[in-house]
């Protein structure tokens, strides 16, 4: 007769081994690490900012460090967050119940706080908007490109929302090709935003330093285009988690966590082409 062990752990469960590092007493320290990740990624922008000039209180490159290397260290933390909550120790736990409405609560909560980041964005743009318009020569923003992008992104969306009534039905061929075909749109609409990019600075002599509205056209997209960045990593998560039999029509908790964030990032884009493409333009024309 087998006699399973009881653990009272007062309702806390300390880091797995392979968390890094340890000692909150806590499930983990990556949701930290990812914090702390993210904000040096406003620091860095900020001491870029603050660097430019001739008696600059920082150096101009001490900006671009701080960048660079928060961005390996949000990666890191997202790389272990997501190991953590959706890898390890997989089969040992239920996807259902609790677990399954702690993680969709997880998602809302985080997706508020990335509202509240593009949110200071745009008022940034709006606050800039509010004055004498347009502030300098604008290069084309409504041409064909961002067009062809929107319809990938909003494709993107439709795809991956089969792809999870697919899962529901237990179709797990279907529900592959979807996640493929999404990432895949997703793919395209990241290389489309670089060619964007490279279009406006290389022949429109149009970047991050052209005036007011330039910091607000490239911060607000790059950082967009940063979070269907991350996006694609999430999907491509759940397509790894799909190919070793993980997902069923009664555990899919994480792939509809995984659609809420993609399907929030598709409606900053629409919201993004009509305020600051689609209005920079028309304001322009007045």
């Amino acid at each position: 007769m087998c006699i399973e062990e009881s653990h009272d752990d007062g309702g806390h469960q300390m880091p797995a081994v392979e968390d890094w590092p340890r000692g909150f007493g806590e499930a983990s320290w990556w949701p930290f690490v990812t914090a702390v990740g993210a904000a040096g990624i406003y620091a860095g922008a900020g001491l870029y900012v603050v660097g430019q000039g001739d008696n600059a209180p920082v150096g101009p490159m001490a900006g671009p460090a701080a960048f660079v290397g928060s961005i390996g260290l949000l990666l890191a933390g997202l790389y272990g967050w997501v190991y953590h909550a959706f890898v390890s120790h997989f089969w040992e736990r239920e996807e259902g119940g609790d677990h399954g409405n702690t993680l969709k609560w997880g998602m809302i909560a985080f997706l508020g706080s990335e509202l509240a980041t593009f949110g200071a964005g745009f008022g940034y743009y709006f606050w800039i908007r509010a004055g004498a318009w347009p502030p300098g020569e604008l290069p084309e923003l409504t041409g064909s490109l961002v067009l062809g992008n929107t319809i990938l992104l909003v494709l993107s969306s439709i795809t991956l929302h089969w792809a999870h009534i697919q899962i529901r039905k237990n179709e797990r061929g279907k529900f592959i090709g979807g996640l493929i075909a999404t990432l895949l749109l997703g793919m395209i609409f990241v290389g489309g935003q670089v060619y964007e990019y490279y279009e406006f600075i290389v022949h429109s002599n149009f970047t991050l330093s052209s005036g007011l509205f330039g910091s607000a056209f490239f911060g607000l997209t790059g950082l967009h285009g940063l979070h269907v960045s991350l996006g694609a990593v999430f999907l491509g998560i759940v397509l790894v988690r799909t190919l070793a039999g993980q997902y069923s029509a009664e555990r899919h908790v994480s792939v509809s966590t995984a659609s809420m964030y993609w399907h929030f990032v598709d409606v900053v884009w629409i919201f993004l082409v009509v305020v600051l493409y689609v209005g920079a333009e028309v304001g322009g024309a007045g």
